[in-house]
């Protein structure tokens, strides 16, 4: 979940930073208007960045639990079969 948490950090922290911007402006508007729009362009691949690598992340755990839950289920099947094949001797 830290990850999320940092995503979301950095996008209120921008979101704060490009609003006290506009308001503190010392440009005319088509200026900070300009601006706005590189800052933006920025911050977007800023966070696609940083949602590849929650999913990279999150694929690579989903990936490492989907074989230890494999890992246990066949070390199950291992310790059962004696038990089966002395039932069936029975």
């Amino acid at each position: 979940m830290k990850s999320g948490n940092v995503l979301l950090s950095v996008l209120a922290g921008a979101a704060a930073g490009a609003l006290a911007g506009v308001l503190f402006a010392p440009h005319k508007g088509k200026v900070t208007r300009k601006k706005i729009g590189r800052q933006s362009g920025a911050l977007t691949d800023e966070v696609k960045e940083k949602i590849n690598e929650l999913l990279d992340d999150l694929s690579e755990r989903f990936e490492k639990t989907k074989e230890s839950v494999s890992e246990y289920a066949e070390q199950k099947m291992h310790n059962s079969n004696p038990a089966k094949k002395e039932a069936a001797s029975v």
